[in-house]
Formats: structure tokens, sequence, C-alpha cells
């Protein structure tokens, strides 16, 4: 089956370089009537792609060593539902997860009724565009990403899966993150594709619904992520401004920015280069995401070293950009990029999306500073986390001030609805004095949480006061969406900088004081019922005012496959308010054990604000008539 999937992929790579060449010169000759042909191209490309994915899942299912790639990333041990998972666990596989994601969503979009809408011109300048898109998937997998390679003799065990990705959270967040990726690839093409026939604005309402479930899966798969990193690497934070979590997040900064251009773009028929270069801009961000984890440039917690596929990725993205200022400079009579007035809705919102690209551009600068900083220095450095906060979390407090009064002003220019702005404005006040005088004082939390309040403040208040948005569904999408973004903007601004955390050696029967909190280690507990791994787990008990609040259990593994390293699993007792997050650190042959214990406020608010952003996203989708 090795020999028979590679060479499906081979000829799958030739038959995408065939159609694009035809739909190449159909295009120069203003012939337009083969777009059937490169549908059913389509059509086979996927079916191929389909068909040696699970050929390499079921492999991954029978542990069949005689692939490489199942060697590196399960053994005999590993659980099923992991052994399935390491479909996306390496690189290679990854790249078949992403590439099959693409193929299927260009499958649906044959079917879709914003499809049947496009003229035969820009349906052919669409699938040249994505024919290229799935030639640079195939050749990674015929050449420098082949999952399909033999291993000869067949080894009795796989090398296992790396423990941090044995996680509930690694199950859905990598693929959510290529789902995401995938969708950005068809409101580019059609943006581009657009562009290149003259079929002008039309593209923004077509790929309208595509937008939202590619922003949708990205979102999820960062939300995800960080929730991973909270629950499984036991630092106690759910974001460390690694470079492989920026290379994610900067996708979606400018993916959001595009929503927000776009709305001006289709109600006041302007920004029309700028939308088409956003979409092509977030497009290649999602590359530049792989490349950073895959290039070997960056060193990352998650990065893929000894990768080949850092030249391919370069080339790919150096092409994309190019194609991308070509496309967007070429001249159209129909361009116009006027704002009537910036103390406007449109205005507000142009205002938001360029500060989502301010943000993107310095967290880009910030993943690439050690590259950079190496042309003068012999030892460059990534910049930390301190940077970041400094320069990024006041953006983003400014951010949410804007989601909270944007609303209030008109399509026009100026205030729409002073008395709704103003009652937003004394909610901020009121509640800005209420967090203060119950002591909470650091200025950027303290606007950040003013500002997260009034955004749902306002969202109440639009619909009370815009009695005709109460049956339009997109809006209620729209404002639930900020709704989420408010519950996560006041999280955040509570569990970083109010979090409390100790550290403490303790034998049996001791305790450490925690905030209002003790903690008393009751034993030290050995497990021997999992035969790949061997588990110790500290018994915990929490008192607060000698009354017993809950009980804790972090562990500390050492994995039959990994031999080398140990890695903890952390314990909480879950609150909307202080959520107590334990850490076993070490442990001796004298029962002494080492604790990290802390109190993060009001932290499973991101996680609550995030999933009601992602379902509630879904009601924005707006029927599109077939044609």
């Amino acid at each position: 089956m090795h020999a028979i999937s590679f060479t499906a992929l081979l000829l799958s790579m030739l038959a995408a370089v065939g159609l694009t060449v035809m739909a190449g010169m159909k295009a120069l000759k203003d012939d337009y009537g083969t777009v059937a042909l490169f549908e059913k191209g389509q059509i086979f490309l996927t079916m191929v792609v389909l068909g040696v994915s699970v050929i390499l899942l079921q492999a991954l299912v029978v542990r069949d060593y005689s692939y490489v790639y199942v060697r590196d990333y399960t053994d005999n041990l590993l659980p099923m539902f992991y052994a399935v998972t390491a479909f996306w666990a390496g690189q290679n596989g990854s790249f078949l997860f992403w590439y099959l994601c693409v193929a299927l969503m260009g499958w649906c979009m044959i079917y879709t009724p914003g499809y049947s809408h496009l003229d035969n011109r820009t349906k052919v300048y669409f699938w040249i565009l994505f024919f290229l898109v799935e030639i640079f998937f195939l050749f990674a997998l015929t050449g420098p990403s082949n999952p399909f390679m033999k291993l000869d003799p067949v080894p009795a065990d796989g090398h296992g899966l790396n423990p941090l990705l044995q996680n509930p959270g690694m199950i859905f967040h990598p693929p959510l993150l290529f789902l995401g990726y995938a969708g950005y690839t068809i409101p580019c093409c059609l943006a581009l594709a657009s562009r290149l026939s003259g079929n002008g604005r039309e593209w923004l309402d077509l790929c309208r619904n595509w937008n939202i479930v590619a922003w949708v899966f990205l979102t999820s798969g960062i939300i995800l992520g960080a929730w991973w990193s909270y629950m499984e690497l036991g630092w106690g934070g759910y974001w460390a401004w690694d470079p492989v979590e920026n290379a994610s997040l900067i996708p979606w900064l400018a993916g959001t920015g595009f929503i927000h251009t776009a709305i001006v773009g289709r109600t006041r028929k302007t920004l029309l280069r700028t939308n088409v270069l956003l979409i092509a801009l977030t497009f290649l961000l999602c590359f530049f995401a792989t490349f950073v984890v895959r290039s070997g440039m960056i060193e990352s917690l998650h990065a893929f070293g000894g990768s080949k596929m850092g030249v391919p990725l370069l080339v790919f993205l150096t092409a994309g950009s190019a194609l991308t200022l070509y496309v967007c400079l070429v001249s159209r009579k129909d361009d116009t990029t006027a704002i009537d007035d910036f103390t406007s809705r449109p205005g507000m919102l142009f205002l938001a999306s360029w500060l989502f690209l301010c943000l993107a551009g310095i967290v880009f600068l910030g993943v690439l500073w050690p590259v950079i900083s190496s042309i003068w220095s012999e030892n460059p450095v990534g910049l930390d986390a301190g940077f970041y906060n400094r320069v990024c979390l006041p953006l983003f407090s400014v951010l949410a001030f804007i989601m909270s009064v944007c609303p209030w002003f008109s399509q026009k220019s100026g205030i729409g609805d002073k008395l709704a702005l103003g009652l937003v404005l004394g909610a901020g006040a009121v509640s800005g004095a209420v967090i203060f005088a119950l002591g909470y004082r650091q200025p950027l939390a303290l606007l950040s949480a003013v500002s997260g309040i009034m955004i749902a403040v306002s969202v109440g208040l639009v619909f009370v006061r815009n009695k005709g948005l109460r049956s339009f569904m997109p809006s209620w999408g729209a404002y639930g969406v900020h709704l989420g973004v408010a519950l996560m903007v006041v999280g955040v601004a509570f569990s970083g900088p109010y979090k409390v955390e100790e550290e403490a050696v303790l034998t049996k029967g001791q305790s450490m004081t925690v905030g209002a909190y003790e903690v008393r280690f009751d034993e030290l507990l050995h497990h021997h019922d999992n035969p790949a791994m061997d588990m110790h787990s500290a018994a915990l008990t929490v008192l607060r005012d000698g009354r017993e609040v809950g009980k804790l259990a972090p562990e500390k593994r050492l994995y039959a496959s990994f031999q080398q390293s140990t890695f903890a699993e952390v314990s909480v007792i879950p609150s909307l308010g202080e959520e107590i997050y334990s850490t076993l650190l070490g442990f001796n042959e004298a029962g002494e054990v080492s604790l990290k214990v802390s109190l993060n406020p009001l932290v499973n608010w991101i996680w609550i604000g995030g999933t009601l952003s992602c379902l509630i996203a879904f009601l924005c989708w707006r029927k599109i008539e077939r044609q």
C-alpha cells in the first residue's frame, strides 16, 4: 500500500498540473466553456486524497510499523483514540490532513449556491489558483513530507506519541487549526479570481459564509490550544507568547481585521483592494505559521526540528505574495477607498481593522526577531512575554473600548444614539469605580475589565434600542460574538494580573498557604495500573476558614516510551471565581513533594467566552439563493 498511496498522490499532482495548464490556456484564449472539466478534476483529486488518508489511518489503527510515520508516532501501548489523532501529530501526517481539508472544501465549493453565482470566467481563474495551492501540497506529500515512506525491516514496536500530545485538547486543537487554515483557501482564491476577472465586489457576499467557517475553526483551535497549554504544560498560564502560539495568532488577527473591513466594503461599496489584500494576507499568514513551525529557524516547544519543508514554504510564500501584490496593484475603475468620516461606524470599523493589523505586525516582527537580530548579533535572542504584554495588551484594551462604543455611531458621521452611548459610558464609569474600590487597581487590567463590561452592556442595549435587530439572526450572531469577547476580556483582565502563586516543599501532613486558602499534603500515591506509564500523584486537601473546599491530585508521569523525562498533569478545582490550580513539581524517596499552587481568578470566563463566540458566530450565516 505504500507504493500505491505514493503513486496515487504523484498522479494527482500530475493531474493538477495538467488541469492548471489547461485552465491557463483557456483563460488566455478567453475560452471559458470547460468549467465542468475542472470541477470533475477537483472531485477526482478529492477522492484520491480521501483514499490515501484512509490507508494511513488504517495503518495507524492496526500499528503497521512498516510505515515510518506509524513507527514514529505510535506504539503498542498507545490508546486507540490517540493512535487515530497521530494522523495529524507529525509533520507529514498534518500536511496530508491539511490537504485533505483543502480538497474537501474545494469539492464542497462546487455545490454551494454562491458558486453558482460566479460567471465562467471567474470560475476558471478560481480553479487555476485553487489547483496551484493543491499542487504545492501534493509536491510536499510526494517529496519532503511523504507520509508513506516504507520501513524495512519492520520493528516490533514504535517510538510512541509525545506525552504532551496525549491530551483531549490535542485531539481537537490541531485539526481545528488546519480546518481554519484550509477554510481561508476558498475566500482567498475567490477574491483574487474575482479581481483578475473584473467581477467587482460580488465575492464579498459570496465568500461571507466561508469566511465565517474559517474564522470559527481557527478561533476554536486557538482557544483549545490555550486551554491545552493551561491544563497540560503545568506552567499555570494559557498564553506564553511562544513563537508557535504567536504564529497561529497572526492570521487570526488579519482574518478578524478582514471581517470588519468586509462589513465596510459590503455596506459602503468601498475598500475593494484593501479587502482583497487582507483576505490574501490572511491566507498567506496561515502558511507563514506553518513555516515558523517547520522551517527550523525558530526554537519552540512545538516546532518540528530537522524539517525539509522550510524552502518549499518560503518559495510558496514569496510567489503568493508577489501574485497578491500584482493583483491588488492592477488599476480598476471601480476602486475607491474613501471613508466619509472616521467618527462614524464604518470609520470605527476601519480603525479597529487597522489596530488588528498593527497587532499582527507587532507579533509578526516579534516572532522573527531572533532572525532579524542575528544580522547584527552573534547571539540573537527572542522577545519575551514582557515585551508582548507591554506593547500588545494596551492595544487589545483599546480595541475592546472601540467595540463597546462602535454600535452607537451613525453610518455617515457622528454619534447616532447619544443616550445609549451615555448609558454605556456611565456603566463603564460605575463599574470602574466599583472595581477600583474592591482593590483591583492595576491601570491596564482596570481599563480592560471596564471595557469588557461596557461591551456586554452595549450588546444588551443594542437589542433594547433597535427592535428590528431582534428578528435578524446575523445580528444575534455578530453581537453574540462580541458578548463572548467581553467575557474573555474580563477573564484575561483578572486572571493574569491578579493571579496568586506559591511554591513549597511539604512532607505528609504539612500545609501551605495560598491567598485565603490552606493546602494540606495528605499522601503521595503510586499508581501501577497503566503499563504505558509510571504515575505518582499528590493527594491534597484544600481548606478555607477551616472548612474543606475540595481535593486536588496533581500527577507526575514517566512514560514507557519517553524515559528521558517526566511529565506533569495538573489538577484543578474549577470555579467561576478563583480557580485553584496545582502542579506536582517533584518528589523524593523520603516522601517530600514540591508543589506549585496558584489561584487564577475568572480564568474560566476565557473558555466560556471563547466557546460562546465560536458557536454563536454561525448565526451570522446568510442564505444565498442558488442561481
